[in-house]
């Protein structure tokens, strides 16, 4: 019978082969605002949920030192900076994140400019709202006055993580910031939770949404952040104290199957795969780092467990919704498609690479 281990590498490697062999099948037409198609499906494609896919394969990668998987990488990026990169926006930062993290420790030259130039471009060109938080600006459509839950993932992340590798303290610095002023707008203080967005048009939080994918970027995004940068003790407390009243809401809302809803609190909405994996991942790294209330690895176990379970032979992550816009109202997040994608396929990754520091003898609670 194989061990926990052996169970979650095999599941590893085929989460590298579903993601790699993702393709947009034409189901979603989306467009972008220089007229080029949107694919936000397609692993060979420069967007947000390949960014975070990437992420998953730099984990993996950084825990078992591969080195197919690292000439994965490589080859990923130089063909797409060979073929020109698009325009930025938040969500095409995304894929630097991962790319910064490969130069930190390769220091390959070819990166340094890519790198350099888009956090340049990002700090000075990127539209900001009240406060100078970014703007949730994406391919397809300007956001005016919007702040994103995704936007603490796809863009801060990587100001950290490249600010800290170049020694350009004012990045991470800017890391910072935009943490603690989405805080400030999108932390529900009555719950711990995080709504999904917030306007300066009509100061609110649209359908106030406490969406389980957006507070699993935000629960797996504070943790790495630290990882990422040496980060502010000032800063780092109080982003902690935000995280620990998070996943105190989060243990109560983890259903039977351990898994999470799409809408964390709507009992009516359906279990969904990249969330729970996300909150999987973030549970047991805070259990593992001493942070966070009672309960904490005990819940990502059964997260870990329902993610195991949704892993198809073929590698690929099955009960993922699509990508999800601002909503205005409720149901509009019970009605998001399900549909496979890179960030399902790096969060499961996440989740799975954490798994192995909690998994072993008499612990398993993985099921082949």
């Amino acid at each position: 019978m194989s061990s926990a281990n052996e169970i979650l590498r095999t599941r590893l490697d085929l989460l590298v082969s579903g993601i790699t062999g993702l393709r947009d099948a034409g189901a979603f037409s989306e467009p972008n605002l220089d007229g080029t198609a949107g694919d936000y499906i397609s692993f060979d494609s420069w967007e947000w949920p390949q960014g975070v896919g990437l992420y998953g394969l730099v984990r993996l990668w950084q825990a078992e030192r591969t080195a197919a998987t690292l000439d994965l990488l490589n080859d990923w990026y130089a063909r797409h900076v060979e073929k020109g990169l698009p325009s930025l926006n938040i969500n095409t930062t995304a894929p630097m994140l991962a790319l910064s993290m490969i130069w930190r420790e390769t220091k390959d030259p070819r990166w340094t400019p890519v790198l350099d130039g888009w956090a340049n471009r990002l700090i000075s060109q990127a539209p900001r709202t009240f406060g100078g938080a970014f703007q949730h600006d994406v391919s397809d459509k300007i956001n005016k006055g919007e702040l994103w839950d995704d936007t603490l993932f796809m863009a801060a992340l990587f100001l950290a993580s490249y600010g800290e590798g170049s020694g350009r303290r004012e990045l991470v610095d800017e890391a910072e910031r935009q943490f603690l002023l989405h805080a400030h707008y999108l932390a529900d203080r009555e719950t711990g939770l995080w709504f999904h967005g917030w306007t300066f048009d009509g100061w609110h939080n649209f359908a106030r949404a406490r969406w389980a994918r957006g507070n699993a970027w935000i629960t797996v995004g504070i943790l790495d952040l630290a990882d990422l940068a040496t980060i502010s003790p000032a800063v780092r407390i109080a982003l902690n104290a935000m995280l620990e009243s998070q996943i105190a809401t989060l243990l109560k809302l983890q259903t039977p199957s351990g898994a999470w809803r799409t809408l964390l609190d709507d009992p009516s909405s359906y279990e969904e795969t990249s969330a729970t994996a996300g909150f999987g991942y973030g549970l047991l790294k805070a259990s593992r780092l001493g942070i966070g209330p009672a309960g904490c690895r005990e819940a990502g176990l059964r997260a870990l467990d329902f993610v195991l379970k949704n892993i198809g032979s073929d590698g690929t992550v099955a009960n993922v919704s699509y990508g999800t816009r601002m909503g205005h109202d409720l149901q509009f997040y019970r009605d998001i498609p399900i549909q496979p994608t890179g960030y399902g396929q790096a969060l499961a990754m996440l989740c799975l690479v954490e798994g192995l520091h909690h998994v072993g003898k008499n612990e398993a609670r993985a099921s082949a």
